[in-house]
Parts: C-alpha cells; structure tokens; sequence
C-alpha cells in the first residue's frame, strides 16, 4: 500500500534559486512531496531576465506559459511563446528561455522521468553572467552518456 499523502506546497514555502537566470522555484519534488517520476515548479522572469542555455539528458520538460511573452531557443531555433501556450521540449534538447516583453512572465514547468540522480539531470551549456546577487553554477561538463547532444 502505498503511503504517499497529498500535500499543498505554496509558493511562499519555496527559495528563489538565481543560478541560471530569472527566479525558479522548484514545488513539487521527490523532496517537498515524495514524489517519483518527476518534478514541477515555477520560473518568474522580469523584462529582459532569462534562463541560460542547458539541457535534460533524462527528461521531458514540459512548460505552460501562464503569464507574459518569451521566446524559447530550442538546439538554436527560436520559438515564441504568449501566455495561455504550452511546449514540450524533448529530452536531450538544449533550450534557453528570455523574456521579450514588458511584463514579468510567469512560466510552470514540469520534467520527467526523473534522473537516477539530481546532479545528473541537469547540464549546463552557458555561463550566466554574474552580478553581486547572483552567483553562476560552475559551467557543467558534457555527461558521457550515449545519445547525448555535442
């Protein structure tokens, strides 16, 4: 029997993370909820913020757009995105997301499956630049693992 409840996470509960760009907040996870075949969160992203270039070598991610106007760099190819849109990027898909609008953009993203572990499910293209606020993640090596984009 399973033992998982449901439990409401708000958006107040969560930290900002500013590593990669705009504000992401990551809500539902294996650690907040227990859950097990993905994560859900937030990104908020003033005019003319964005979130570096990486990509999920494990995962789908899935992103509704609920308020505001960006454009999505998908392996290079720019995509525009309004509120009320949603976009599924496929795994090992490199993507970037800026904010091109006059508004803040509030955007839900969902990955899954999950990695075989957090560290592996997330790798870094792109330095962010850095501010006194803002501090980068160290640059993340190509993973050696088959299928993998170079």
């Amino acid at each position: 029997m399973d033992n998982t409840r449901p439990r409401i996470v708000d958006l107040s509960e969560t930290e900002p993370n500013r590593k990669r760009g705009g504000d992401l907040r990551t809500m539902l996870t294996p650690i907040t909820v227990g859950s097990t075949s993905g994560f859900m969160g937030l990104a908020i992203m003033q005019p003319g913020e964005r979130i570096s270039e990486h990509y999920h070598p494990y995962s789908e991610e899935f992103v509704y757009v609920i308020q505001g106007r960006l454009e999505a760099d998908l392996n290079g190819e720019t995509f525009p995105l309004s509120a009320e849109q949603a976009l599924m990027i496929p795994i090992d898909m490199r993507h970037r997301f800026r904010n091109v609008g006059d508004e803040e953009v509030r955007m839900v993203f969902h990955l899954g499956p999950l990695a075989p572990k957090p560290s592996l499910g997330h790798v870094d293209t792109e330095a962010v630049e850095e501010s006194e606020d803002l501090k980068a993640y160290p640059l993340v090596q190509e993973p050696e693992r088959h299928g993998a984009p170079s």
